[in-house]
């Protein structure tokens, strides 16, 4: 009898045929009566980012052996509570990086380099008037970009800010040989923020990250400076944030990722003209979401004793 998975939440059509090729599939979440059929039974779970894998689930699970994580960070998943059980932790760690490399790099044409089209013809008064208001302040190649975190997405975001002209500094817990660096420099924390005219986010989801960006570091903050995070909307203390942009208008903040997600009507940042705020897009591109769903073939590699390629 081939072995029993749950698939929590979306997946490619062709990676959801792969799967259920090889196992028993059940496209239902926790407390989905399909789901709750099987928990005596299932002994693979793939998830995204809704389905929060805690101690209480995998109590109710006896038999699990895989979870699986279509995407890179691991915040939903209880790591302790599966190494007790011996369950193997599979995901996509490289997945989403040229994707979110991407996304970045619009945000920053975004803020840098104000865009307008035009749908009707104008006269030549007005379109010199456009031209005139349409202007960029600064350019790239005058400007010095702050990567807090400086893991694959991290680096891969220096290599591109370089190319195109910025100054780069990172500040990350280890140590990258120069050759690693793509002609960044190596920075504390505060001097990151206190010398970046842009800051973007980068660091991991570990637990010890909740609120990383606080008023320690905000404070360092240039009262110009645009702030980017596309990490995880927890590291960033989003009441101090609120508090500097109203205090300096001139700055400003794009985040893709909040806390709680969808963010509520209570966000204190939410309707400040000055904070911009995405439905967590950075890794929505189709090349991207495919990546993800394959990672039901490290589920299978573990349920058929092998071993996995990614491994947390």
């Amino acid at each position: 009898m081939s072995a029993s998975v749950a698939v929590t939440e979306p997946l490619t059509p062709e990676s959801l045929r792969w799967l259920r090729e090889r196992v028993s599939v059940t496209e239902a979440a926790p407390g989905d009566p399909a789901f709750e059929a099987l928990t005596g039974s299932l002994e693979g779970l793939v998830v995204r980012t809704l389905t929060q894998v805690d101690r209480a689930l995998l109590q109710r699970l006896p038999r699990l052996r895989v979870v699986a994580r279509a995407g890179v960070g691991l915040d939903n998943i209880d790591l302790p509570a599966c190494r007790e059980r011996g369950i193997a932790v599979v995901h996509t760690p490289d997945a989403n990086t040229q994707a979110v490399v991407e996304y970045v790099l619009c945000l920053l044409c975004d803020a840098v380099r104000p865009r307008l089209y035009l749908d009707n013809p104008v006269n030549t008064a007005a379109w010199e008037r456009i031209r005139g208001e349409v202007c960029g302040e600064r350019q790239m190649d005058e400007l010095t970009l702050g990567i807090l975190g400086f893991g694959r997405i991290g680096s891969r975001v220096a290599q591109v800010a370089r190319a195109i002209g910025f100054r780069v500094l990172y500040n990350d817990l280890l140590t990258f040989a120069p050759s690693m660096r793509h002609g960044a420099e190596p920075v504390s924390a505060e001097e990151l923020f206190a010398r970046s005219d842009v800051v973007t986010l980068h660091i991991d989801g570990r637990p010890d990250n909740r609120h990383f960006v606080n008023a320690s570091l905000i404070k360092h903050l240039r009262p110009e400076a645009l702030l980017l995070n596309t990490c995880r909307g927890f590291v960033l203390d989003h009441e101090t944030l609120a508090d500097f942009l109203r205090m300096n208008p001139g700055a400003q903040a794009l985040l893709d990722v909040h806390e709680p997600e969808p963010f509520t009507a209570d966000h204190p940042l939410a309707g400040m003209r000055n904070a911009h705020l995405a439905p967590h897009l950075a890794s929505r591109t189709r090349s991207a979401m495919d990546r993800m769903s394959w990672v039901v073939r490290d589920a299978v590699a573990v349920l058929e004793g092998r071993k996995p390629e990614f491994a947390a």
